[in-house]
């Protein structure tokens, strides 16, 4: 081990001990922390993420609900809704194929993947967890090796140790891919997430340059008013965006998709007014988002029934 790499090391354990929430969520995702029940590891985590101890018995706060759905709102369908190619199945059946972004290819296995068959531009997902995407924009550009590696390392995680997020533990790792949505100058496009409270859509969620090095996270409210709602960990845009040419057809589908739920946020894609679902998730952070104001943290509690 040479000094760069000790000065790594002995600088991430240094992070760990100021901020033991690190250290959890690592042994969390690690498996470190498998004998721990759910109900205990989320006591464990919620206090050590929020600073706050997590009321179970009557939650009142949108992060207390959503670690009280992960334990007690188990119904079996809920696997396919996150697993990313099964989820396909649902909405082609439930609002139409035609929402569906294009399916170029299923893989098993990372060495099934042909990367010479593959177009210029696309994405590959691993469908059982949350930021295991690789967005391919210029083939000639890609580090395949590189790709591989990550793809390697996500299909052999489990999603499930890091937030007890019990419907990952159960979905079937495979690597789809789709067609590159466009946005402007080429860029990936502006995600728009809508958070649907018992099958009631209440807020939009406006990510923009996702994958840039500044990515702003914006939320408007259902008649397209920007809030002062947000997250502690993302930066904000000062000016107001317009809306997406189909909004309202937006926000009725979300409402399909999330009618039977307490909670889902439903996210879309827009390109040049055509639609594109995204994918349905039920535990936005893991439910451990700080907001800015805690009174917000009350108020989408409220309306949330469980």
């Amino acid at each position: 081990m040479d000094g760069e790499d000790t000065k790594v090391k002995v600088k991430s354990l240094l992070i760990f001990l100021k901020r033991p929430n690190k250290l959890i969520k690592v042994l969390g995702a690690k498996g470190f922390l498998k004998w721990m029940s759910d109900y205990n590891y989320l006591r464990l985590v919620y206090r050590a993420e929020t600073g706050n101890k997590l009321n179970l018995k009557n939650p009142k706060k949108y992060s207390e609900k959503l670690q009280w759905l992960k334990l007690y709102d188990r119904k079996p369908k809920y696997v396919s809704y996150v697993d990313k190619y099964e989820v396909r199945k649902h909405v082609s059946k439930t609002i139409g194929e035609e929402y569906l972004n294009p399916l170029l290819a299923v893989y098993q296995r990372v060495e099934e993947i042909e990367w010479d068959k593959l177009p210029n531009k696309f994405v590959l997902k691993c469908t059982h967890g949350s930021s295991s995407n690789i967005i391919c924009t210029d083939k000639n550009q890609l580090n395949i090796r590189e790709a591989e590696k990550k793809l390697k390392k996500w299909m052999n995680r489990n999603w499930y140790w890091l937030g007890r997020e019990w419907e990952y533990k159960k979905v079937n790792p495979q690597i789809i891919v789709e067609k590159f949505i466009e946005g402007e100058n080429g860029k990936t496009p502006v995600d728009y997430k809508v958070f649907c409270f018992n099958g009631e859509p209440k807020l939009i969620q406006v990510i923009d340059g996702r994958f840039d090095i500044t990515v702003f996270s914006d939320f408007y409210d259902i008649h397209w008013n920007k809030t002062n709602l947000g997250f502690s960990d993302a930066q904000h845009k000062t000016s107001t965006v317009p809306p997406p040419k189909n909004y309202e057809v937006m926000l009725n589908i979300a409402k399909t998709l999330s009618e039977d739920l307490s909670f889902a946020r439903i996210d879309f894609y827009d390109q040049g007014g055509d639609l594109f679902f995204g994918e349905i998730t039920f535990y936005p952070k893991s439910g451990f988002g700080i907001f800015n104001d805690i009174k917000d943290d009350y108020k989408l509690g409220s309306w949330m029934d469980l």
